[in-house]
Protein backbone atom coordinates (compact mmCIF):
# COMPACT_ATOMS: atom_id res chain seq x y z
CA UNK A 1 0.00 0.00 0.00
CA UNK A 2 1.55 3.31 -1.11
CA UNK A 3 1.60 6.54 0.85
CA UNK A 4 -1.74 8.35 0.76
CA UNK A 5 -1.69 11.92 -0.58
CA UNK A 6 -4.11 14.61 0.60
CA UNK A 7 -4.58 17.86 -1.30
CA UNK A 8 -6.01 20.77 0.68
CA UNK A 9 -8.10 22.89 -1.67
CA UNK A 10 -8.41 26.59 -0.83
CA UNK A 11 -8.76 29.97 -2.56
CA UNK A 12 -6.38 32.89 -2.84
CA UNK A 13 -7.75 35.92 -1.01
CA UNK A 14 -6.49 38.34 -3.67
CA UNK A 15 -4.74 38.34 -7.04
CA UNK A 16 -1.31 38.56 -5.37
CA UNK A 17 -1.59 35.01 -4.04
CA UNK A 18 -2.43 35.75 -0.39
CA UNK A 19 -3.68 32.58 1.29
CA UNK A 20 -5.57 32.35 4.58
CA UNK A 21 -5.01 29.63 7.20
CA UNK A 22 -1.46 29.00 5.97
CA UNK A 23 -0.26 28.41 9.54
CA UNK A 24 -3.00 25.79 10.01
CA UNK A 25 -1.95 24.02 6.81
CA UNK A 26 1.65 24.02 8.02
CA UNK A 27 0.53 22.33 11.25
CA UNK A 28 -1.51 19.82 9.27
CA UNK A 29 1.45 18.99 7.02
CA UNK A 30 3.61 18.41 10.08
CA UNK A 31 0.95 16.26 11.77
CA UNK A 32 0.35 14.35 8.53
CA UNK A 33 3.92 13.10 8.46
CA UNK A 34 3.45 11.18 11.73
CA UNK A 35 0.35 9.56 10.19
CA UNK A 36 2.13 8.62 6.98
CA UNK A 37 0.07 11.18 5.06
CA UNK A 38 1.62 13.37 2.36
CA UNK A 39 -0.09 16.78 2.24
CA UNK A 40 0.05 19.71 -0.14
CA UNK A 41 -2.08 22.85 -0.60
CA UNK A 42 -3.47 24.19 -3.87
CA UNK A 43 -6.12 26.46 -5.37
CA UNK A 44 -8.08 26.08 -8.64
CA UNK A 45 -5.71 28.68 -10.15
CA UNK A 46 -2.80 26.27 -9.58
CA UNK A 47 -4.29 23.52 -11.75
CA UNK A 48 -3.13 22.84 -15.32
CA UNK A 49 -6.32 21.45 -16.84
CA UNK A 50 -4.61 20.11 -19.99
CA UNK A 51 -1.97 18.03 -18.14
CA UNK A 52 -3.98 17.39 -14.94
CA UNK A 53 -1.04 18.59 -12.88
CA UNK A 54 -1.04 20.93 -9.88
CA UNK A 55 1.51 23.65 -9.07
CA UNK A 56 1.28 22.84 -5.37
CA UNK A 57 2.27 24.71 -2.22
CA UNK A 58 4.29 22.38 0.02
CA UNK A 59 5.43 23.07 3.57
CA UNK A 60 8.80 21.80 4.77
CA UNK A 61 8.68 21.33 8.58
CA UNK A 62 12.49 21.08 8.71
CA UNK A 63 13.15 24.51 7.21
CA UNK A 64 9.74 25.88 8.26
CA UNK A 65 9.28 27.28 4.75
CA UNK A 66 6.92 26.90 1.81
CA UNK A 67 8.01 25.77 -1.67
CA UNK A 68 6.20 25.28 -4.99
CA UNK A 69 6.35 22.01 -6.90
CA UNK A 70 4.38 20.36 -9.71
CA UNK A 71 2.40 17.39 -8.41
CA UNK A 72 -0.02 14.79 -9.73
CA UNK A 73 -3.56 14.86 -8.40
CA UNK A 74 -3.87 13.63 -4.79
CA UNK A 75 -5.80 10.54 -3.68
CA UNK A 76 -8.17 12.75 -1.67
CA UNK A 77 -9.18 16.42 -1.59
CA UNK A 78 -10.02 18.37 1.57
CA UNK A 79 -12.10 21.35 0.44
CA UNK A 80 -11.50 24.44 2.61
CA UNK A 81 -12.86 26.99 0.10
CA UNK A 82 -15.08 29.67 1.59
CA UNK A 83 -17.52 31.83 -0.35
CA UNK A 84 -16.07 35.04 -1.77
CA UNK A 85 -17.34 37.49 -4.38
CA UNK A 86 -14.58 37.21 -6.99
CA UNK A 87 -13.53 35.53 -10.23
CA UNK A 88 -11.60 33.09 -8.04
CA UNK A 89 -14.89 31.66 -6.78
CA UNK A 90 -15.98 31.15 -10.39
CA UNK A 91 -12.75 29.20 -10.97
CA UNK A 92 -13.71 26.99 -8.03
CA UNK A 93 -17.02 26.16 -9.70
CA UNK A 94 -15.17 25.13 -12.85
CA UNK A 95 -12.80 22.94 -10.81
CA UNK A 96 -15.63 21.21 -8.94
CA UNK A 97 -17.47 20.48 -12.19
CA UNK A 98 -14.41 18.98 -13.90
CA UNK A 99 -13.05 17.02 -10.95
CA UNK A 100 -16.21 16.30 -8.97
CA UNK A 101 -15.74 12.56 -9.53
CA UNK A 102 -12.60 12.54 -7.34
CA UNK A 103 -12.59 11.56 -3.66
CA UNK A 104 -13.47 14.59 -1.52
CA UNK A 105 -13.42 14.43 2.28
CA UNK A 106 -16.28 16.93 2.27
CA UNK A 107 -18.90 17.83 -0.29
CA UNK A 108 -20.46 21.27 -0.69
CA UNK A 109 -23.11 22.18 1.84
CA UNK A 110 -25.96 24.33 0.61
CA UNK A 111 -26.89 27.86 1.75
CA UNK A 112 -28.27 28.61 5.21
CA UNK A 113 -31.91 28.53 4.19
CA UNK A 114 -31.64 25.24 2.29
CA UNK A 115 -29.91 23.65 5.30
CA UNK A 116 -32.66 25.05 7.56
CA UNK A 117 -35.39 23.54 5.37
CA UNK A 118 -33.53 20.22 5.10
CA UNK A 119 -33.32 19.92 8.89
CA UNK A 120 -36.92 21.13 9.24
CA UNK A 121 -38.14 18.06 7.36
CA UNK A 122 -37.22 15.98 10.41
CA UNK A 123 -39.59 16.38 13.36
CA UNK A 124 -36.82 15.75 15.92
CA UNK A 125 -34.91 18.84 14.75
CA UNK A 126 -37.79 21.31 14.56
CA UNK A 127 -37.86 22.32 18.27
CA UNK A 128 -34.21 23.42 17.89
CA UNK A 129 -34.69 25.62 14.80
CA UNK A 130 -35.55 29.32 15.23
CA UNK A 131 -38.32 30.24 12.79
CA UNK A 132 -36.59 31.41 9.60
CA UNK A 133 -37.85 32.61 6.24
CA UNK A 134 -36.52 34.25 3.11
CA UNK A 135 -37.10 38.00 2.90
CA UNK A 136 -39.36 38.42 -0.13
CA UNK A 137 -41.17 41.61 0.94
CA UNK A 138 -41.89 43.80 3.97
CA UNK A 139 -44.56 41.43 5.27
CA UNK A 140 -41.95 38.76 6.02
CA UNK A 141 -40.25 41.06 8.50
CA UNK A 142 -43.49 42.63 9.81
CA UNK A 143 -45.00 39.23 10.67
CA UNK A 144 -41.95 38.02 12.56
CA UNK A 145 -41.33 41.28 14.42
CA UNK A 146 -44.97 41.24 15.61
CA UNK A 147 -44.66 37.61 16.69
CA UNK A 148 -41.26 37.84 18.41
CA UNK A 149 -39.71 40.69 20.41
CA UNK A 150 -36.34 40.00 18.77
CA UNK A 151 -35.54 39.29 15.11
CA UNK A 152 -32.28 38.92 13.17
CA UNK A 153 -31.71 39.72 9.50
CA UNK A 154 -28.76 37.89 7.94
CA UNK A 155 -27.42 37.35 4.39
CA UNK A 156 -28.14 33.85 3.11
CA UNK A 157 -24.44 33.20 2.41
CA UNK A 158 -22.84 35.62 4.88
CA UNK A 159 -19.90 34.76 7.12
CA UNK A 160 -18.11 36.31 10.06
CA UNK A 161 -21.04 38.48 11.16
CA UNK A 162 -21.00 40.63 8.00
CA UNK A 163 -24.22 42.46 7.19
CA UNK A 164 -26.22 41.08 10.13
CA UNK A 165 -28.92 43.24 11.72
CA UNK A 166 -30.69 42.82 15.07
CA UNK A 167 -34.13 44.36 15.57
CA UNK A 168 -35.59 44.42 19.07
CA UNK A 169 -39.01 45.65 20.12
CA UNK A 170 -38.66 47.88 23.18
CA UNK A 171 -41.13 48.51 26.01
CA UNK A 172 -42.00 51.89 24.48
CA UNK A 173 -43.09 50.25 21.22
CA UNK A 174 -40.09 51.54 19.29
CA UNK A 175 -37.66 49.23 17.51
CA UNK A 176 -33.92 49.23 18.19
CA UNK A 177 -31.82 48.46 15.09
CA UNK A 178 -28.23 47.35 15.65
CA UNK A 179 -25.75 45.46 13.52
CA UNK A 180 -22.68 45.35 11.33
CA UNK A 181 -22.09 46.40 7.74
CA UNK A 182 -20.47 44.22 5.07
CA UNK A 183 -17.02 45.19 6.36
CA UNK A 184 -17.97 43.98 9.88
CA UNK A 185 -18.02 47.57 11.20
CA UNK A 186 -20.55 48.17 13.98
CA UNK A 187 -23.28 50.56 12.80
CA UNK A 188 -24.70 53.22 15.10
CA UNK A 189 -27.81 51.98 16.96
CA UNK A 190 -31.05 53.52 15.67
CA UNK A 191 -34.54 53.70 17.15
CA UNK A 192 -37.61 53.91 14.92
CA UNK A 193 -41.33 53.27 15.06
CA UNK A 194 -42.89 50.39 13.13
CA UNK A 195 -43.98 52.80 10.37
CA UNK A 196 -40.41 53.98 9.83
CA UNK A 197 -38.72 50.59 10.19
CA UNK A 198 -38.87 49.47 6.57
CA UNK A 199 -37.77 52.86 5.28
CA UNK A 200 -34.72 52.77 7.53
CA UNK A 201 -33.80 49.32 6.16
CA UNK A 202 -34.29 50.21 2.50
CA UNK A 203 -30.60 50.88 1.84
CA UNK A 204 -29.79 47.30 2.85
CA UNK A 205 -31.78 46.06 -0.20
CA UNK A 206 -32.84 42.96 1.72
CA UNK A 207 -34.54 41.14 -1.17
CA UNK A 208 -31.84 41.77 -3.76
CA UNK A 209 -29.09 40.76 -1.31
CA UNK A 210 -30.99 37.58 -0.38
CA UNK A 211 -31.55 38.11 3.32
CA UNK A 212 -33.11 35.76 5.84
CA UNK A 213 -35.45 36.84 8.64
CA UNK A 214 -34.90 34.76 11.78
CA UNK A 215 -36.52 34.54 15.19
CA UNK A 216 -34.04 35.93 17.72
CA UNK A 217 -33.06 34.20 20.98
CA UNK A 218 -32.33 36.42 23.99
CA UNK A 219 -28.65 35.79 24.74
CA UNK A 220 -27.47 38.96 26.45
CA UNK A 221 -25.31 38.41 29.50
CA UNK A 222 -25.69 40.69 32.55
CA UNK A 223 -22.92 42.91 31.10
CA UNK A 224 -25.00 43.46 27.94
CA UNK A 225 -22.84 41.33 25.65
CA UNK A 226 -24.33 38.55 23.55
CA UNK A 227 -22.99 35.00 23.68
CA UNK A 228 -23.36 31.63 21.98
CA UNK A 229 -21.43 28.38 21.51
CA UNK A 230 -19.32 26.99 18.68
CA UNK A 231 -19.42 23.19 18.54
CA UNK A 232 -17.03 21.33 16.24
CA UNK A 233 -18.22 17.90 15.07
CA UNK A 234 -15.72 15.83 13.06
CA UNK A 235 -15.22 12.34 11.67
CA UNK A 236 -12.71 10.36 13.75
CA UNK A 237 -10.09 7.78 12.77
CA UNK A 238 -12.85 5.15 12.51
CA UNK A 239 -14.95 7.24 10.13
CA UNK A 240 -17.56 8.02 12.79
CA UNK A 241 -18.95 11.39 13.85
CA UNK A 242 -17.75 12.70 17.19
CA UNK A 243 -17.81 16.04 19.01
CA UNK A 244 -14.25 17.36 19.10
CA UNK A 245 -15.10 20.26 21.38
CA UNK A 246 -17.43 23.13 22.16
CA UNK A 247 -16.45 26.61 23.35
CA UNK A 248 -18.38 29.70 24.32
CA UNK A 249 -18.11 32.97 22.39
CA UNK A 250 -18.82 36.38 23.92
CA UNK A 251 -19.38 39.31 21.60
CA UNK A 252 -17.50 42.58 21.77
CA UNK A 253 -19.13 45.52 23.55
CA UNK A 254 -21.87 46.94 21.32
CA UNK A 255 -21.76 43.95 18.96
CA UNK A 256 -24.87 41.92 18.09
CA UNK A 257 -22.81 38.85 17.17
CA UNK A 258 -20.24 36.81 19.05
CA UNK A 259 -17.80 36.27 16.15
CA UNK A 260 -14.15 36.33 17.20
CA UNK A 261 -13.26 38.19 13.98
CA UNK A 262 -15.60 40.95 15.12
CA UNK A 263 -13.75 41.43 18.41
CA UNK A 264 -15.41 38.66 20.42
CA UNK A 265 -13.67 36.51 22.98
CA UNK A 266 -13.78 32.78 23.76
CA UNK A 267 -14.55 30.98 27.00
CA UNK A 268 -14.85 27.41 28.21
CA UNK A 269 -18.38 26.12 27.58
CA UNK A 270 -19.00 24.75 31.09
CA UNK A 271 -17.85 27.99 32.73
CA UNK A 272 -19.97 30.26 30.52
CA UNK A 273 -23.01 27.99 30.65
CA UNK A 274 -22.68 27.71 34.45
CA UNK A 275 -22.77 31.51 34.78
CA UNK A 276 -25.81 31.61 32.48
CA UNK A 277 -27.95 28.79 33.92
CA UNK A 278 -26.51 28.48 37.47
CA UNK A 279 -27.40 24.81 37.96
CA UNK A 280 -24.60 22.27 37.70
CA UNK A 281 -26.99 19.39 37.01
CA UNK A 282 -28.75 21.33 34.26
CA UNK A 283 -25.41 22.37 32.72
CA UNK A 284 -24.21 18.74 32.60
CA UNK A 285 -27.51 17.62 31.05
CA UNK A 286 -27.49 20.43 28.46
CA UNK A 287 -23.90 19.68 27.39
CA UNK A 288 -24.74 15.98 26.94
CA UNK A 289 -27.87 16.79 24.92
CA UNK A 290 -25.98 19.36 22.82
CA UNK A 291 -23.32 16.79 21.92
CA UNK A 292 -25.92 14.18 20.98
CA UNK A 293 -27.73 16.82 18.91
CA UNK A 294 -24.51 17.87 17.15
CA UNK A 295 -23.66 14.32 16.07
CA UNK A 296 -27.26 13.73 14.95
CA UNK A 297 -27.29 16.90 12.82
CA UNK A 298 -23.93 16.09 11.19
CA UNK A 299 -24.98 12.52 10.32
CA UNK A 300 -28.30 13.70 8.87
CA UNK A 301 -26.74 16.47 6.74
CA UNK A 302 -24.15 14.02 5.41
CA UNK A 303 -26.96 11.66 4.41
CA UNK A 304 -28.69 14.60 2.69
CA UNK A 305 -25.74 16.21 0.86
CA UNK A 306 -23.00 13.59 0.48
CA UNK A 307 -19.74 12.91 2.28
CA UNK A 308 -18.71 15.42 4.96
CA UNK A 309 -15.81 15.31 7.41
CA UNK A 310 -16.54 18.21 9.77
CA UNK A 311 -19.14 20.81 10.64
CA UNK A 312 -19.28 23.68 13.10
CA UNK A 313 -22.64 24.26 14.75
CA UNK A 314 -23.39 27.68 16.21
CA UNK A 315 -25.67 26.98 19.16
CA UNK A 316 -27.72 29.26 21.37
CA UNK A 317 -28.86 28.02 24.77
CA UNK A 318 -31.62 29.96 26.47
CA UNK A 319 -32.18 30.38 30.22
CA UNK A 320 -34.32 27.23 30.32
CA UNK A 321 -31.54 25.13 28.81
CA UNK A 322 -33.29 24.84 25.42
CA UNK A 323 -30.76 24.28 22.60
CA UNK A 324 -31.19 26.32 19.41
CA UNK A 325 -29.27 25.82 16.17
CA UNK A 326 -28.42 29.24 14.77
CA UNK A 327 -26.21 28.20 11.87
CA UNK A 328 -24.13 25.38 10.36
CA UNK A 329 -20.65 26.13 9.04
CA UNK A 330 -19.01 23.50 6.77
CA UNK A 331 -15.58 25.22 6.71
CA UNK A 332 -14.94 25.88 10.41
CA UNK A 333 -11.92 27.62 11.88
CA UNK A 334 -10.36 26.20 15.05
CA UNK A 335 -9.08 29.33 16.76
CA UNK A 336 -11.93 29.48 19.27
CA UNK A 337 -10.36 26.57 21.18
CA UNK A 338 -6.94 28.23 21.44
CA UNK A 339 -8.58 31.43 22.69
CA UNK A 340 -10.62 29.44 25.22
CA UNK A 341 -7.40 27.88 26.54
CA UNK A 342 -8.23 24.40 25.23
CA UNK A 343 -4.97 23.48 23.50
CA UNK A 344 -5.64 19.74 23.39
CA UNK A 345 -9.01 20.31 21.72
CA UNK A 346 -7.29 22.58 19.20
CA UNK A 347 -4.71 19.86 18.46
CA UNK A 348 -7.47 17.27 17.97
CA UNK A 349 -9.37 19.66 15.71
CA UNK A 350 -6.36 19.86 13.41
CA UNK A 351 -5.49 16.16 13.35
CA UNK A 352 -8.95 14.56 13.08
CA UNK A 353 -9.56 15.34 9.38
CA UNK A 354 -6.14 13.83 8.66
CA UNK A 355 -6.91 10.67 10.64
CA UNK A 356 -10.20 10.42 8.77
CA UNK A 357 -8.38 10.85 5.44
CA UNK A 358 -6.06 7.95 6.29
CA UNK A 359 -9.05 5.79 7.28
CA UNK A 360 -10.89 6.68 4.07
CA UNK A 361 -7.82 5.84 1.96
CA UNK A 362 -7.42 2.48 3.70
CA UNK A 363 -11.09 1.66 3.14
CA UNK A 364 -10.73 2.38 -0.58
CA UNK A 365 -7.57 0.24 -0.76
CA UNK A 366 -9.35 -2.65 0.98
CA UNK A 367 -12.26 -2.45 -1.46
CA UNK A 368 -9.81 -2.32 -4.36
CA UNK A 369 -7.93 -5.39 -3.06
CA UNK A 370 -11.18 -7.27 -2.49
CA UNK A 371 -12.35 -6.48 -6.04
CA UNK A 372 -9.02 -7.61 -7.52
CA UNK A 373 -9.14 -10.85 -5.51
CA UNK A 374 -12.71 -11.50 -6.66
CA UNK A 375 -11.68 -10.92 -10.29
CA UNK A 376 -8.76 -13.32 -9.99
CA UNK A 377 -11.04 -16.01 -8.55
CA UNK A 378 -13.52 -15.40 -11.35
CA UNK A 379 -10.77 -15.80 -13.98
CA UNK A 380 -9.51 -19.01 -12.32
CA UNK A 381 -13.01 -20.43 -12.33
Amino acid sequence: MGQPVLGILTLYLNDRGLMEEKSIYARMTDAGKSLGLDIFVFTPADVNYSTNRIHAHMYDPTTKSWIRRWRSFPHMIYDRCRIQKSHRFAQLGQFRRKYGHLTFLNRVLRNKFTVYRTLGREERFRPHLPLTRMYENQNDLTELIRKYPLVYLKPINGTGGRGILRIEREQTGTYLIQGRDQSRRIISPQRVGLAGLHGRLRKWDLKENRYLVQQGIQLKLPNGRVHDYRMLVQKNRSGEWEVTGCAGRIGASGSITSNLHGGGQAAKMRTLLGDWIRSEDTVTSVIRKAEEFGVDVAAYLEKSYGRLCELALDLAIDRKGQIWLLEVNPKPSREVFIQAGERETYRRAIIRPLEYAVWLYEQKQKRKTSAETANMRHELD
